[in-house]
This record gives structure tokens, C-alpha cells and sequence, in this order.
């Protein structure tokens, strides 16, 4: 065996480890997803309140986030849009990011980043950081639920 070679049964549980991780995840979500499904967040008062709005009064980034994916899991994306812009617009990217790091996962193979500088991730807190400003300026009745 030469130096630094990892026998193949370590491989393998690792992998297998990181298989279960990925699949109590996948059911976590369906099962939240069915929860906010079956629950309307405007109706139910078990889902947790924003801290940021309770503390300031003002919508931040996020608001509404819990509301919109109830709408979309409906199929209502007129309304989900309404309730929280960003995340619709966003979610393409996220599931698509997600399902990639998904597969490089349960796949064992790995690939390059697809941002290789922060640049990205400064221009997406940028875009979070002036979306949230601009939901709670006074003509926001447009911009959100």
C-alpha cells in the first residue's frame, strides 16, 4: 500500500455516513414541508415569529419566507412573490446549489466550487442587505405582504 492510501473500507463508511446524514435531512424537509403544507403560517400560531421584527417593527429579509413557501407548495406563486420577493427569485439557485452539493455527496465525486472568490458572497449580502432596506421603506406596500 503506498503512503497517505486509505484503505477502501474507510471509503466506504465514510460515504455510508455521510448517506444517512443526507437522507434523515431529505426526510426532515419533506417533513416540514408537509407541516407547512397542511398549516397555514397566517393561521397557525406554533410557527416561530421573526425576533428581528418583534425587537424593531420592520420586515427583515426573511419575512414572510415561511408564508410564501406555504403558497408555493400550494402552487400560488403570484401570491408567494408577493410575500416575499427575494426568496422567490432565489429559490432556482438554492435548489439547484442544494441538489448539486446533494449529488457531489452521495456520489463521492467533487467538483470545483462554482464561485471561487467572495466577491460572490459579498454581492449576494449585498442584494439580501438592500432588499431588506428597501421592503421597509415608506411606498413598500408593492414590495411585500
Amino acid at each position: 500500500m503506498m503512503d497517505g492510501a486509505v484503505p477502501p473500507v474507510v471509503v466506504i463508511e465514510q460515504r455510508g455516513r455521510g448517506t444517512v446524514f443526507v437522507l434523515c435531512g431529505i426526510v426532515a424537509a419533506v417533513a416540514a414541508a408537509v407541516v407547512l403544507y397542511s398549516f397555514n403560517p397566517s393561521e397557525s400560531r406554533f410557527y416561530p415569529r421573526c425576533f428581528f421584527r418583534l425587537v424593531t417593527g420592520w420586515d427583515c429579509p426573511g419575512c414572510g419566507g415561511l408564508r410564501a413557501t406555504h403558497q408555493l407548495l400550494h402552487g400560488h406563486v403570484r401570491e408567494a412573490f408577493r410575500l416575499n420577493p427575494l426568496f422567490v427569485v432565489a429559490l432556482p439557485g438554492i435548489a439547484y446549489f442544494a441538489a448539486r452539493h446533494l449529488f457531489q455527496l452521495l456520489s463521492g465525486r467533487r467538483s470545483s466550487p462554482p464561485f471561487k472568490t467572495t466577491v460572490w458572497v459579498w454581492a449576494g449580502g449585498l442584494v439580501v442587505v438592500a432588499f431588506g432596506v428597501l421592503r421597509n421603506l415608506p411606498w413598500r406596500a408593492w414590495f411585500n405582504g
